[in-house]
């Protein structure tokens, strides 16, 4: 009985198949790695989040006290401590982008 470890085209076989398993997987991390897939899973992740603030902001809106039919009202330090981080945010923003121009 021959060997078939052993077998020349036992081990093409074999090889071809390494070959094109390696291949789904350099595609798969190419895919993975790509700018645009991960600008867009970035995105996703920060309307995921953005949805989440909202819904916490819309725990903290208290009704009217003051009945004038206007509808609820939002604490005022709230909406100074959001454009307080905005601010912050987008002074960040603008640093990282200055640093990678250099």
């Amino acid at each position: 009985m021959a060997d078939k470890s052993r077998d020349p085209e036992a081990l093409e076989r074999e090889i071809e198949r390494s070959r094109r398993q390696l291949a789904r997987t350099i595609d798969e991390l190419a895919d993975r790695v790509s700018p645009r897939n991960v600008a867009q899973r970035g995105a996703e992740r920060l309307k995921e989040e953005a949805d989440q603030v909202a819904k916490a902001l819309g725990a903290m809106v208290r009704p009217s006290e003051d009945d004038d039919g206007e509808g609820p009202q939002i604490d005022r330090r709230l909406v100074v401590a959001g454009v307080g981080a905005a601010v912050i945010v987008t002074a960040l923003v603008l640093r990282r982008r200055r640093r990678r121009k250099r």
